[in-house]
């Protein structure tokens, strides 16, 4: 006998699970970009970008897998690596970022 299993939580429901996890466990830069549908875990794979003001989603630092039949965080990056890559990519994109704070400081 095969069993489907039924797909409850909206893509939307995930990113806002993987959301208030980042909320919870990391600074206010990383956040969560549009998942997309694991059928094979039945998990919703949701990319972590680190994004800035005016300047938006500078790269991603890492995933968190969310349940698509529950809502619940299953995995995610572990959270000292997504901080190294993030750290990565601000020396990577300083010039832009110190720009964006300057001319909204200007304003």
């Amino acid at each position: 006998m095969v069993t489907s299993v039924v797909i409850t939580v909206t893509a939307l429901e995930a990113q806002a699970a993987a959301n208030l996890f980042l909320s919870d466990n990391l600074p206010d830069r990383f956040c969560a970009d549009d998942p997309l549908l694991d059928d094979a875990t039945k998990a919703w794979r949701v990319p972590v970008v680190l994004a800035y003001p005016v300047i938006g989603p500078v790269g991603q630092t890492g995933e968190i897998l969310v349940s698509a039949t529950t809502g619940e965080v299953m995995s995610s990056t572990p959270l000292k690596e997504m901080k190294a890559i993030a750290q990565t990519l601000i020396e990577r994109h300083r010039d832009a970022i110190e720009a964006a704070f300057l001319q909204a400081r200007d304003t």
